[in-house]
C-alpha cells in the first residue's frame, strides 16, 4: 500500500514527553502513544490506551465471503504514478499476486517503501497485461456482488483507473462495485480521535496480524481481516447491506474531508474533496494517500 508507513504494528509513539492526558501519569518519550486529531494530538500512556468492543455473534455484511485488493506503486499521485505489484484476493479462496514491469524508474523512496527496484521488476508482465487482468477480475467481482475490501480506496482505485485509461483498457462499470473500506469505517466509528491511522495501526488495534507490511499480498490480507474485525465487533456498522454500507462510507468520506480541511486550510495543507470516494473524481485535486 503506498504512502502506509512501514513499521511494527502498533500505534503511533509520542515524541515529546509529557503527561497522560487521561490518567495523567507521567509518559516519557516513545514510551506512550498518539490520539487526537492532526494539529491536536494528545499523549496517553500504555495503560490507558484504546482497545476496540468485544466481538458479537450478530448478522451483517462482515459474515459473507470478500474479495481484497492492493497495490504497491512508485509513489503516492494515484494520477501520475504507476503500479509495481498487486494483490487479488478472491472471495473463493483463489488469488492472484503479481509484479509489473512499469517500464518508468522507480523512486528510492518508493523502493525504501516497497522493496521493489526496476532490477527487480525485470522481465515481469507490462502494465497493459496487469490492469487487463485486473479489471476483468473486477468485472467478475461486480457481476457476483461480491464486497471488495480496500484499504484507503480512493487511492488504489483511483490509479486503477488511472492506469487502464493510460493503456487504453476498458474500464470497469465502477458504479456497481461494492467497496468496503476500513480506512473509511474506521473513521466514521472513532471520528478520528485515536491517531494515525494507516493499515498498521488500525491492525494492530483490531489485533490483526500484518508481519510483511507493504507487500500487497499481506496488506490485502490484514485489510480483509480488520474489515471483518470492524462488523464483528460493531454491530450498528455490521447492519443493512454492502449497498447501504457504500451509502454510509460516502457520507463519513464527506466528513473526514471536511474535517482534514478546516485543518488543511489553517496550515495550508492540500485540502481533500469531499466527493472523492471510492475513486477521486475527475478534474478534482488528487488524494494523496493517508
Amino acid at each position: 500500500m503506498a504512502g502506509a508507513q512501514r513499521a511494527g504494528a502498533q500505534m503511533r509513539a509520542n515524541k515529546y514527553a509529557g503527561a497522560c492526558a487521561l490518567c495523567g501519569v507521567a509518559v516519557a518519550i516513545a514510551a506512550g502513544r498518539l490520539i487526537g486529531l492532526p494539529g491536536s494530538w494528545r499523549t496517553i500512556c500504555l495503560g490507558c490506551s484504546p482497545t476496540p468492543p468485544p466481538q458479537g455473534d450478530h448478522d451483517g455484511w462482515h459474515v459473507a465471503p470478500m474479495a481484497s485488493l492492493d497495490l504497491e506503486t512508485t509513489g503516492t499521485d494515484p494520477l501520475a504514478d504507476r503500479i509495481l505489484s498487486f494483490a487479488l484476493l478472491g472471495d473463493r479462496s483463489v488469488d492472484v499476486c503479481g509484479l509489473v514491469d512499469a517500464g518508468v524508474d522507480i523512486p528510492e523512496a518508493a523502493s525504501a517503501v516497497n522493496g521493489l527496484t526496476a532490477e527487480a521488476l525485470a522481465g515481469a508482465p507490462q502494465p497493459v497485461e496487469a490492469v487487463g487482468l485486473i479489471v476483468q477480475w473486477l468485472d467478475d467481482l461486480i457481476e457476483r456482488g461480491v464486497g471488495l475490501v480496500v484499504y484507503n480506496a480512493a487511492y488504489d482505485l483511483t490509479m486503477v483507473r488511472a492506469e487502464a485509461a493510460r493503456w487504453g483498457v476498458r474500464q470497469p462499470d465502477w458504479q456497481r462495485l461494492l467497496v468496503v473500506d476500513p480506512f473509511v469505517i474506521d473513521w466514521g466509528i472513532e471520528r478520528g480521535g485515536l491517531g494515525p491511522r494507516r493499515l498498521s495501526d488500525v491492525a494492530a488495534y483490531y489485533g490483526v496480524a500484518l508481519t510483511d507490511a507493504h507487500d500487497a499480498t499481506a496488506d490485502a490480507r490484514a485489510a480483509r481481516s480488520i474489515a471483518r474485525e470492524i462488523g464483528l465487533r460493531h454491530p450498528l456498522v455490521a447492519a443493512g447491506t454492502l449497498d447501504d454500507l457504500m451509502e454510509r462510507q460516502r457520507a463519513w468520506f464527506a466528513d473526514r474531508a471536511d474535517d482534514w480541511n478546516q485543518y488543511a486550510r489553517r496550515v495550508g495543507r492540500t485540502l481533500d474533496d469531499p466527493m472523492g470516494w471510492p475513486l477521486a473524481r475527475l478534474g478534482a485535486e488528487p488524494l494523496v494517500t493517508a
